[in-house]
Parts: structure tokens; sequence; C-alpha cells
């Protein structure tokens, strides 16, 4: 049987979590520990080191027990926390929404880059992020464009709560609003700038993927379908409609498919731009493609 930490002192309480998280194989064991320590106790690390000899009471043991329990188990330390920083920016999560990765920061990377070479960061775009789940890209994309508003889409109520809740906790719900949709569907555009962060992993790979990631991130936001590109295939078509001429898609996608989503741009009539985007691993994560004006016949 595990021992409690009731009777620890702070210090002590840490350093016996960050031994039982290490012994699990869990990477960062002493930052975690510490957080989820900090957590419990309401403390940052100056106050965890100047209360150190400090005891835990019975109540604080217990949820740091509880919490190391949900740990060891395999959830997320986004998720026990509640919380995942994106961009800089504070997020509440929920059970309906991905944990908003680093490597997504790519798409909003692109985007801006794109945008600021042709001197539109002040400009009054319109944006549509579809798939939203916790509002993560949308809200970044909007803290760096001051002029710009938005919209998110997402199947799920129950996620748009949640980014509904993380516009206000940032202060952006005057631009940006958010509607029940599958992707592009309910929207009418032009917008100037479409991004999604869409599922991509192929259905019988979805058992290989990481128990943090596997048993605890929403399916729906997971399963691309057969081959992983069934978002691709709905959401370029519907981008190419609701794009205004210029207008700026950008998709995150996994690892290998740049070509395949490439070719359903191109198919859709958008212009492909470069090369995919690579992550902080080197993995091409993220495509850019342009609305581009029909040429009139001679």
């Amino acid at each position: 049987m595990t021992a409690s930490f009731a009777t620890e002192t702070i210090e002590s309480a840490r350093r016996m979590l960050t031994a039982r998280l290490a012994a699990a194989g869990i990477d960062s064991a002493a930052l975690e520990a510490r957080t989820l320590t900090g957590e419990v106790l309401g403390l940052d690390l100056t106050g965890l080191i100047a209360q150190g000899l400090r005891r835990l009471n019975e109540d604080d043991a217990a949820r740091l027990d509880a919490f190391a329990q949900r740990r060891l188990a395999g959830e997320p330390l986004a998720r026990i926390l509640g919380t995942k920083e994106f961009w800089g920016l504070p997020l509440k999560l929920s059970a309906d929404t991905l944990v908003p990765r680093a490597d997504t920061e790519t798409v909003v990377e692109a985007a801006l880059d794109v945008l600021r070479a042709e001197g539109r960061i002040q400009a009054m775009l319109r944006i549509a992020d579809l798939g939203t789940g916790s509002g993560a890209i949308l809200l970044a994309l909007l803290t760096e464009l001051p002029a710009a508003t938005g919209v998110g889409t997402d199947l799920s109520a129950a996620a748009l709560d949640t980014a509904r809740a993380n516009t206000q906790g940032v202060g952006l719900t005057t631009r940006a609003q958010f509607l029940v949709s599958d992707y592009g569907d309910g929207l009418s555009g032009p917008f100037d700038l479409i991004v999604s962060n869409p599922p991509y992993i192929p259905s019988a790979d979805i058992a290989m993927l990481s128990p943090e990631v596997r048993d605890h991130d929403p399916h729906l936001a997971l399963d691309g379908g057969r081959d992983g590109l069934d978002a691709y295939r709905r959401i370029a078509p519907q981008a190419a409609s609701l794009l205004a001429t210029d207008g700026l898609l950008v998709l995150e996608i996994g690892q290998g498919q740049d070509s395949a989503v490439s070719r359903l741009a191109t198919a859709a009539g958008l212009a492909v731009m470069e090369s995919a985007r690579v992550d902080l691993a080197g993995i091409g994560r993220a495509i850019v493609a342009r609305k581009i004006a029909l040429r009139k016949p001679d």
C-alpha cells in the first residue's frame, strides 16, 4: 500500500510525489510534483520553498493523494488541473475538449506569418475556427489581431460552453462567438481566414495512442476515419466556398499527411502556398492554402 502524505511536511510530500511519478516513468516528475503540490496548497514555487517545513493537514494530504492516484493512472496533468496554457493564454478544459498542445501553435504561427508579410495584422479580418473545441486557436489569433473578429464551430455544445468560458476569461467576448455546426455547414462567408485542427488519426490507430490521449481526449476530436482524412474532405470544399478572394485556410495535419491534404485543398480550388510548416519536432504540422481569384476568359 502506498504511504499517505498525511503528517508529511510540504517539502517531504513533494519529494515523495516526485519519487512516485518518476518510478512510474513520468517525464518531468519533479516539475509535475511541484505543480500538483502547489495546486493543492495554493502556493507558487516561492511559497512552496518558504513554507517547506509546514505539515499538510488531513484535507490537503487527502487531496494530494487523490491527485497522485489520478496522475499515476495516466490522467494528463492538464486534466487534473483543469487548465492548460496555449499561446500564453490560460484555458479551461472539459471532458469534451482536447488538451491544447504546443504543436498546434504551429497553426497560429503560420497564419500570423502570412498576414504579417501581407501587412494585414491590423486589418478588420473575419476568422472562422472549424472544430474549435476549447477555442484555443481562435482566441490566440484574436489576441494577435486587434481588429479581427471570429466565430468558432463545433459539433459539441458542451465544448462550446468551455470555449465561451475561455473567451470570457481572456476578455474577448465582444470579438468571438460560437455556433454548433458540422465544421462550416452553418456559416455564411466571406471569411478572410479559416483555421482548423480537425480529427486526423486513422480509426485503426486510435488504440495505439498513448493512454493520456486515448483514454482522456474525446474520440470525436481524434478519429479521422479510415485514412484520417475524412475531416479534410469536408473542410476543403467548405473553405473554398466560405473564403473571400485571397482568404487563407490553415489546417493542422498529422504526420505524413502533407501531400494528401494538399491534394484535397487543390482539388477544392485552393492554392497551397508552401510546403507544410513544421512543429518543434520537425514534423510537418500545418498546411496553408489561399483562395485565388478566378481568371476571366479572354
